[in-house]
């Protein structure tokens, strides 16, 4: 982050004309000595006045040589040489000093009434210019026909010709403006370079000073403090409160600076609202930024659209644009990453280059350093991982209910959770896998397990609901594979979808042996059939052969009885 000193400021200074060497005395109260005795001189005719006293026409008072030397106006006063020396129809005009509302620059004619000026050459070129009040060496010095201002302090508004309504309050303060009006400047230098500007308002020593080498054309600014707006020449709608707010700026318009060196370095970015000390301090072009609170921002220098509120939040971004940063020390690392949104304090910490990562909760997403693409809520995420969500902190938090899923019938595959936490599906595809073969018998071990009947203890079923299951250390004893671990290692669930394909297995291989028997009994049926026909066809033919040989035995005996 940049470095300013109050001194290196100082040089830049350059007042319009040189200062008298300071009086030992303050100078309001020789102001009122002098208004004193003088008044004293006006109501004591035997003091210091001779047969000319009582010359002046139509109750001027004067006092001094050549003191209303000219005037043909009425009720003017003026104590010192040469005071309202070329006055000729103004009117109720007040000079108290030397050559104050003398008139002897312009040469055009004397008309300004109810002007006051007290002090050496204090409104000393008047013409026209009336309502003025000028209070210190050479205030209002060139003044010719601007009205209604004050200027209060040695060369404050000496070079406004023209400018109305302005106020200034201490040296040079709006020594240099000609043209502009509606300006207010309290404070030594304080708008000293203000040639055009109108409706500006700086308090503070320095504040607004604008550069002798430049139009000086900004507008509607407001600078309140030492150097506040310090180099602002065109800038327009600027505000500034702090010692060396926006103190850099020079055309860029549209900002607001409130603390200490806020937005100090920025020159012709716009639109950039900082508050807090050193918020925004290295900005010079950035745009549409946003930083609250002490060293927001602080290192930000070209990007656009960041939004850091909280101590030091965002603190080390230099080019990192599209950022959101809420809490103390919110994504406090950044350099260029951008697009990401931090909430809570430490969010996002030590994210320097990731984008588009967003960090919810105390410290959420704090060990992100280059990743993308990352969501972290209420939890410190992983160095350098991307698009991964994180949600909650193991141990910390022990149970987890959303809403709109109980009760929502969807057709989809089942999720999922491993002893870290992560979410997901077990993919089928065989795009996923790899050593495919048959299980064969490897699904023979669930024979041996033993399932059971039971009921969870109270703190996870209240109603204590008889279950049907298996108990995962048993399961273990008989196949390591089926068991589900905890992140100690300790079995944790079995791995029923595992169990449902071993038994498919099995149910399969028991189809098969079925289906196998079947044959074997249609065959069977088969030969048997095939048997019956052929002891069917023999007995047929046995039987045909046994009446043939009964016929035959029959005619044999019918023969033997006839013989």
């Amino acid at each position: 982050m940049k470095i300013r000193t109050t001194s290196s400021m100082l040089t830049a200074i350059a007042p319009n004309r040189d200062l008298p060497p300071p009086s030992p005395w303050p100078r309001r109260f020789l102001v009122i000595s002098v208004a004193v005795g003088l008044a004293a001189l006006a109501v004591s005719p035997s003091v210091g006045c001779d047969e000319t006293c009582d010359s002046y026409p139509e109750s001027n008072t004067g006092f001094g040589d050549l003191a209303l030397a000219g005037a043909s106006g009425i009720e003017n006063t003026a104590f010192g040489e040469a005071a309202l020396q070329l006055q000729s129809t103004g009117s109720q005009n007040t000079a108290v000093g030397a050559y104050a509302m003398t008139g002897d620059i312009y040469q055009l004619p004397l008309i300004g009434s109810y002007n006051t000026a007290i002090g050496a050459r204090a409104l000393n070129s008047y013409s026209s210019g009336s309502n003025n009040t000028a209070s210190g060496y050479e205030a209002l010095y060139y003044n010719g026909a601007g009205s209604y201002n004050t200027a209060d302090g040695i060369y404050s508004l000496a070079n406004n010709f023209s400018g109305s309504n302005n106020t200034a309050t201490g040296a040079s303060a709006l020594g240099n403006i000609s043209v502009s009006s509606n300006n207010t400047a309290t404070g030594a230098y304080a708008i000293q370079w203000g040639f055009a500007g109108d409706n500006n308002t700086a308090t503070g020593y320095a504040a607004m000073q604008g550069s002798s080498e430049s139009s000086n054309e900004g507008s509607n600014n407001t600078a309140n403090g030492a150097f506040a707006l310090f180099s602002n020449t065109r800038g327009s709608e600027n505000t500034a409160i702090g010692v060396e707010a926006l103190s850099s700026n020079t055309t860029a318009s549209n900002n607001v600076a409130v603390g200490s060196d806020a937005l100090a370095y920025n020159t012709t970015g716009s639109d950039n609202l900082a508050c807090g000390v050193n918020a925004l301090f290295s900005n010079e072009i950035g745009t549409y930024n946003t930083a609250c609170g002490s060293a927001a921002l602080a290192s930000n220098t070209t990007s656009n659209d960041n939004t850091a509120i909280g101590q030091a939040a965002l603190n080390q971004n230099t080019i990192g644009a599209d950022n959101t940063a809420t809490g103390f020390q919110a994504l406090l690392s950044n350099i260029s990453g951008a697009g990401n949104t931090a909430n809570g304090v430490n969010a996002l910490y030590s994210n320097s280059t990731g984008s588009n990562n967003i960090g919810l909760g105390i410290g959420a997403g704090g060990a992100l350093t280059t990743g993308d693409n990352n969501i972290d809520i209420g939890n410190a995420g992983v160095a350098g991982e991307s698009a991964k969500i994180r949600i909650g902190t193991q141990g910390t938090q022990t149970k987890t209910f959303v809403a709109g899923i109980s009760g929502v019938g969807i057709r989809g595959v089942a999720v999922k959770v491993n002893a870290d936490g992560q979410l997901g599906t077990a993919p089928s595809s065989a795009r996923f896998k790899q050593n495919i073969k048959p299980m064969d018998k490897a699904s023979e071990t669930i024979h041996a397990l033993k399932p059971v009947t039971f009921r969870y203890k109270k703190e996870i079923d209240p109603a204590g609901t008889s279950q049907f299951g298996l108990v995962a250390e048993e399961v273990e004893k008989v196949n390591p594979d089926l068991v589900v671990r905890d992140n100690e290692g300790k079995p944790y669930s079995v791995c029923y979808e595992a169990v449902n394909a071993m038994l498919l297995n099995e149910f399969l291989k028991e189809h098969r042996k079925n289906e196998e028997q079947e044959a074997t009994i249609t065959q069977l049926k088969r030969d048997s059939a095939e048997q019956q026909r052929q002891i069917e066809t023999l007995t047929t033919g046995l039987q045909r052969v046994s009446d043939h040989l009964e016929l035959n035995r029959s005619a044999r005996q019918i023969a033997v009885n006839k013989q």
